[in-house]
């Protein structure tokens, strides 16, 4: 059972279950969304650990989300990747949904790459597409439920984070050369976290297009908080599954499947990318 706020005693419990299921010393963290559990198909040499038995650590329940940690080698290097992650409308507190940051950090990774399944807003976008995502709004932050709410812990980090540039732009950069080396091109844009699971309506998807969303998602932004506020460096790409339409045609549905499925096939682009961005890390 979590208290309100993370303490030193959750974050270190889990460090212990997890270090005592491999002997790698990770510094490169993967958070892997909705339908791109394949992703960790690649990281050689695995030692997989199921999130149960891990303290603390917030269960997943959305379908795509395979519920595990999978740290090995990818490119030579030691990655820890998270295989699915949860998610605040499953009902977790907003501080719990942000302890496997905690851990990672507590662990050793420094540079932190978190992948979305999201909504393209961006008339220019297209399903299969992948946005490097270069700023946020963070909806609920906004509406006061932001990660780093409560006491601050100095030693977790500051209590008034710096968020510009909070997706570097130096990695950025370094994705954009390895697409390019690869044969395709990627697109960048601001991604807005909103709470589902319902998806947005009309009118929400208008006013988010208004306020300068090119994608929108259930995901990510708590994370990307977190590492930042511990100091270490971030990289974000959504893959577009599906287009959030502000002025849909009558009788326009969306459905998770659909999302799943779009997310099977950018999977060999975004593994080329991130195996790329790997090598030269």
């Amino acid at each position: 059972m979590m208290t309100n706020f993370i303490s030193h005693a959750h974050v270190e419990a889990a460090v212990t279950a997890v270090r005592s299921h491999t002997n790698y010393q990770p510094t490169i963290g993967l958070v892997l969304g909705s339908g791109l559990n394949a992703l960790a198909d690649a990281i050689e040499d695995a030692d997989i650990i199921p999130y149960e038995p891990i303290p603390h650590w917030p269960a997943s329940t959305v379908p795509g989300h395979s519920g595990r940690l999978v740290i090995g080698k990818l490119e030579g290097k030691p990655v820890l990747a998270q295989q699915g992650r949860a998610h605040f409308y499953e009902g977790h507190p907003m501080n719990q949904i942000v302890l496997p940051v905690r851990v990672m950090h507590k662990m050793g990774v420094r540079t932190l790459i978190v992948t979305n399944a999201a909504g393209g807003i961006n008339a220019d976008f297209s399903p299969g597409d992948l946005m490097l995502i270069k700023d946020h709004l963070n909806m609920l932050g906004i509406a006061g439920n932001n990660p780093l709410r409560g006491p601050n812990d100095d030693a977790f980090g500051p209590r008034f984070p710096n968020m510009i540039d909070a997706y570097d732009p130096k990695l950025r950069q370094l994705a954009q050369e390895t697409a390019v080396a690869n044969g395709f091109s990627l697109q960048e844009g601001v991604y807005a976290f909103v709470a589902g699971p319902s998806f947005e309506t009309p009118a929400e998807l208008r006013f988010l297009r208004t306020v300068g969303a090119d994608a929108v998602g259930m995901s990510t932004v708590p994370s990307v908080i977190v590492a930042r506020h511990a100091g270490m460096r971030v990289l974000g790409i959504s893959t577009i599954t599906n287009m959030a339409v502000p002025d849909p045609l009558p009788g326009t549905e969306l459905s998770h499947e659909e999302v799943l499925e779009t997310g099977k096939q950018i999977i060999p682009r975004l593994t080329t990318l991130l195996r790329g961005i790997l090598q030269q890390l």
